[in-house]
């Protein structure tokens, strides 16, 4: 009896521990120990069977225990999501002009050309006044593409771009004030993932862990702006049907 009741002691202490490191534990660490937690469990409980000559119990508990290895794949997605983006992760957004990327650990973004007399250079590598004058390209031939790079200056020039392009800019915006922010046609689903920085397939907690990362750097109020804000709201609502 007083053995009984030692193991329970220590049983209790263990899961006391074991919470403990659960809470204050990195996400990406908890979704390691969850996966291995999974497959020694598994494994233990159908060697265990097998050992025993229990086949026929083996090949009827294996179905049930479908349900436990999806609910822990549900929990491993959530702990994923809110464990943050994969190092390197970007988001991207293509227009006929721009091919614009960010960068999720730093929060940078930039952009290559690929259409124009700047074609095949990189926008952090342009000057002003060279960006500017790819600007007004823009604006002559590709709206959006004008809207995006508007972005871009905005973020990282402030209003001293505006001020150097004079009256064209004007006190909100270029190309893109008053005009909608979707453009281009409608988004496809390869480019809600790709503007997330998701791979195709993500499940909806990763979707909306992206979308809230992603509003956090690039909405108006942090120095983003309504076309970006916009794109990542039309890109979570596409993949989550809402």
């Amino acid at each position: 009896m007083i053995g009984y009741f030692i193991l329970g002691v220590c049983l209790l202490i263990g899961v006391l521990l074991l919470s403990r490191w659960f809470i204050a534990a990195e996400p990406k660490r908890v979704i390691v120990a969850l996966r291995w937690t999974a497959v020694v469990l598994a494994l233990t409980l159908g060697g265990l069977l097998l050992w025993s000559g229990r086949h026929a119990l083996a090949a009827l508990a294996a179905p049930a225990l479908i349900p436990v290895i999806l609910r822990l794949r549900s929990i491993w997605q959530h702990v994923k999501a809110a464990a943050g983006p994969t190092p390197g992760q970007r988001s991207s957004i293509r227009t006929r002009y721009l091919h614009m990327t960010l960068d999720h650990d730093t929060g940078e973004m930039d952009g290559s050309v690929v259409e124009g007399r700047f074609s095949g250079r990189l926008l952090s590598e342009m000057s002003l006044a060279q960006q500017l004058e790819l600007w007004n390209e823009c604006r002559a031939a590709d709206a959006q593409s004008a809207t995006v790079l508007e972005a871009y200056l905005d973020r990282v020039h402030g209003a001293t771009w505006r001020e150097a392009a004079g009256d064209a800019a004007g006190p909100g915006g270029g190309a893109g004030a008053g005009g909608g922010a979707a453009g281009g046609g409608p988004m496809t689903r390869q480019e809600a993932y790709e503007i997330l920085g998701l791979s195709e397939g993500a499940p909806a907690a990763e979707v909306r862990a992206a979308h809230r990362r992603l509003m956090q750097k690039l909405h108006p109020d942090h120095g983003g702006s309504n076309y970006l804000a916009a794109k990542i709201n039309e890109a979570k609502d596409l993949l989550l049907g809402t």
